[in-house]
């Protein structure tokens, strides 16, 4: 301190750097208090192996509560600007609840059925027939080898989100 500090100014400097580290302090921990807990963050990312499921016969995994549906496409089946393809397969990755009041649509055959208002989805999630006002929804995903990550927007995500953005 120099010769023309008094004791008045050396408390007020005192004080200025203890509130200033409490603040700090405060701060921090509101942050921390603010942060989701990592078992909540571990919660938003659902991993499928693709390799393992049969073409034809659509999987339904749960992500974040909702029911995700996720199909290996046979050769018969219709290629869409939406397929998602990892390798030489192709897969079509939706949310499965129907566009129209949320129902959960069954597999028949080769088409998603909503049994509440008789809305169908074919292979590709594109609305068919009924009062479905637009295809199924497509989660945020991305893939790493033949693992789909659901919760991740990947870039296969962003380039059908894009394309999906440019038909409405």
């Amino acid at each position: 301190m120099s010769n023309n500090t008094n004791r008045r100014d050396f408390l007020g400097f005192t004080f200025a750097a203890v509130a200033a580290v409490g603040g700090a302090a405060s701060l921090v921990g509101m942050k921390q208090a603010w942060d989701p807990l990592p078992s909540v963050l571990a919660g938003g990312f659902t991993n499928v192996e693709l390799s393992g499921l049969k073409a034809g016969e659509p999987s339904t995994v749960m992500w974040r509560g909702k029911p995700i549906f996720v199909l290996k496409k046979t050769a018969d089946m219709e290629k869409s600007e939406r397929d998602l393809i990892v390798g030489s397969d192709r897969f079509i990755v939706a949310i499965g609840l129907c566009t129209h009041l949320g129902c959960i649509p069954a597999w028949k055959k080769d088409t998603w059925k909503c049994a509440c208002h008789g809305g169908e989805f074919n292979s590709s999630g594109k609305q068919t027939f009924g009062p479905p006002p637009r295809p199924l929804d497509l989660p945020p995903f991305s893939v790493k080898g033949t693992e789909l990550v659901l919760g991740e927007e990947g870039p296969e995500y962003k380039k059908l989100d894009a394309y999906l953005q440019a038909q409405v």
